[in-house]
């Protein structure tokens, strides 16, 4: 199947869409509804309207594209099949759309087509009428769309004919979003608004001893069953593994190495720097500006580099400096002592050599292919690889060298049988195979084996109602004129300050957005909290410098923050209302009867996109 999936999918690598419009749901620009398709025809209902093969290979292509074009490597088999299960999903929610407005009786005039032509163009012709201030040049676009063919013309017809009836539903879905102005000064407040504290963290998990709190049995008891939720767990799978990790060999880095060296000796031979840069660093940022990282403090990058730039004199090209990025050619222009330089590099990254990843690719094949017909054990023996046992759960899938193994994982929960050995499957870390060995339905934990995670929670409900006694003894001390510092350095207590930070963001120490930051927000310059509590901690604040957010900055900027809250409420308006139709909708998935191959050896129908 691996092999079969990198053959079938190879085509799509190749494959650039001309003319498809973003997927967002208000944005697509023809009919996705595949009335006229041919292809497998129908793999799907929708109350009734059919969802075709080929709506679904359109938007499977564009997601597929944009995948790919977002990352260096191939599109593995994990993601290839997320891909497919979003591509079904997004051509549901336009059918639920073309129904909707079907439902409202939505439609468009030629007027309105006439004045969305002549002064709304399409996402995707704007940037070409851009001037260089960045205004749109309305009547450089309105020359071009005078002088457009009549096919073409038809097409931008068809384009507004579809985006406009969406445009009208958005605005009915999303109507009656208010933000007033004192929820956007208090949002503002939240994020502006910053004060400095001294705090005391009174710790109680690990201030008191665990002795001194026994949990009677009785209590242990009465909270599982009071609590039953807590302890579901989820279904279990032991499974043996094999890994096969994507990670450069030791190889891989001598030949990585080897052509740092070829890259140096080609400067050293009269090559331009700069030319050399843009040619072979993998660093894009500095690359187009000829490898130059302007002028950097010393001790801004990491080590091995920054030795490099400091020990090297100015105008001197260095030998080949390993990091974690990769080689760093590395040539020194100025050097002001060791305070800071002025350099540029050339990036020689460590990866897969082509001959490294043929390799890979075989052995991987080699694994799949003795996998079907012998214990993987027996497999991986064959071909030198370690064979792991160990238990996932359903809901967590998690292999030390593969990651998340979600398809091995829906494999061994869904299909597979104890013995059965599955294809070869590929995420962003490696290739693996497994073999079910046994799995256990999602049940409830018995008690038994819930008691020792019952005793701590108890136990530490018990000690915080001790730290909350003994901080407002504390507190109660500071009241009477001792200084905070002075009673928590009597009871070996730590003090800390923090700050400034506003609401919104994480204070070390104390965490984020929760009781304790809200109180050091509630107090004067000088004031003292009683003790807080959160659900980890329990602290003293004392409040010594407070920021008032700026009203006038506010005022200032009042209109952008209301367009750009305005525009998230609308999404998430947007994705409730969607969410909405779909549970409300009869939707029937027939891929899995459609798409799949009559036969283990026939190749899958999916991804066909040529």
């Amino acid at each position: 199947m691996m092999r079969q999936m990198r053959e079938a999918t190879k085509p799509i690598m190749l494959f650039t869409a001309a003319a498809f419009v973003a997927l967002m749901v208000f944005q697509w620009g023809m009919d996705i509804t595949g009335i006229s398709s041919g292809g497998f025809g129908e793999i799907g209902r929708v109350n009734g309207d059919a969802v075709t093969y080929d709506a679904y290979m359109a938007s499977y292509r564009n997601l597929y594209d944009q995948i790919q074009r977002s990352q260096e490597e191939p599109v593995t088999s994990q993601q290839n099949l997320e891909i497919e299960n979003a591509a079904f999903d997004e051509v549901v929610n336009q059918i639920l759309i073309y129904q909707e407005l079907d439902k409202r009786g939505i439609t468009v005039t030629a007027e309105e087509i006439r004045q969305a032509a002549q002064y709304s163009p399409p996402a995707d012709l704007r940037p070409q009428f851009t001037l260089e201030n960045g205004q749109f040049d309305i009547q450089g676009y309105q020359t071009f769309v005078s002088q457009l063919p009549q096919d073409q013309l038809l097409l931008l017809e068809a384009y507004y004919r579809d985006v406009i009836p969406r445009g009208k539903l958005l605005r009915q879905v999303s109507s009656g979003i208010f933000l007033s102005d004192s929820e956007l000064w208090q949002r503002w407040q939240d994020e502006n608004e910053r004060v400095s504290i001294r705090f005391v963290p009174l710790n109680p998990a690990t201030r008191y001893e665990d002795s001194d709190f026994p949990i009677p049995a009785d209590e242990v008891e009465a909270y599982y069953e009071s609590h039953e939720d807590e302890f579901e767990i989820p279904a279990q799978a032991t499974l043996k593994v094999v890994v096969m990790g994507k990670a450069p060999t030791a190889a891989d880095t001598v030949a990585s190495a080897d052509r740092a060296q070829a890259v140096r000796q080609e400067i050293l031979d009269g090559a331009d720097f700069a030319e050399v840069a843009a040619r072979e660093s993998s660093d894009q940022q500095t690359a187009s500006l000829g490898g130059d990282l302007g002028v950097f403090p010393k001790g801004r990058m990491v080590a091995s580099f920054d030795s490099a730039v400091f020990a090297t004199p100015a105008g001197r090209l260095t030998q080949p400096i390993k990091t974690g990025f990769g080689y760093h050619l590395i040539q020194v222009d100025e050097r002001w002592g060791q305070d800071s330089a002025q350099a540029r590099h050339i990036l020689i990254p460590i990866a897969r050599t082509d001959e490294s990843e043929i390799a890979m690719l075989t052995r991987a094949d080699s694994l799949e292919d003795m996998g079907a017909v012998m214990p993987l054990e027996e497999a991986a023996a064959n071909l030198g690889l370690t064979v792991q046992t160990l238990a996932i759960s359903e809901s967590f899938p998690f292999v030390a060298g593969a990651g998340q193994i979600t398809e091995g994982s829906d494999w061994a929960f869904e299909q597979a049988e104890p013995g059965d050995v599955s294809p070869v499957f590929e995420n962003g870390e490696a290739f693996y195979s497994v073999e079910l060995v046994s799995s256990e339905e999602a049940g409830i934990l018995p008690l038994v084996d819930a008691t020792g995670a019952i005793e701590s929670t108890l136990r530490f409900e018990r000690k915080m109602d001790r730290a909350i006694q003994d901080g407002e003894a504390i507190v109660a001390r500071v009241e009477a004129g001792e200084a905070l510092v002075n009673v928590a350095a009597d009871l070996e207590l730590e003090v800390r300050n923090a700050g400034p930070f506003s609401r919104t963001e994480f204070v070390p120490g104390m965490g984020r957005q929760n009781a304790a930051v809200g109180a050091a927000f509630g107090l004067p310059v000088g004031g003292l909290s009683g003790v807080v509590a959160t659900p980890a901690n329990a602290f003293i604040i004392e409040v010594l410098d407070h920021t008032p957010a700026d009203n006038i900055a506010w005022q200032d900027q009042l209109e952008q923050q209301r367009q750009a809250l305005v525009a998230v409420r609308q999404q998430q308006r947007l994705q409730e209302w969607i969410g909405a139709l779909r549970a409300a909708a009869t939707i029937v998935d027939r891929r899995a009867d459609v798409l799949q191959p009559a036969d283990e050896d026939a190749v899958p129908q999916m991804p066909m996109v040529f």
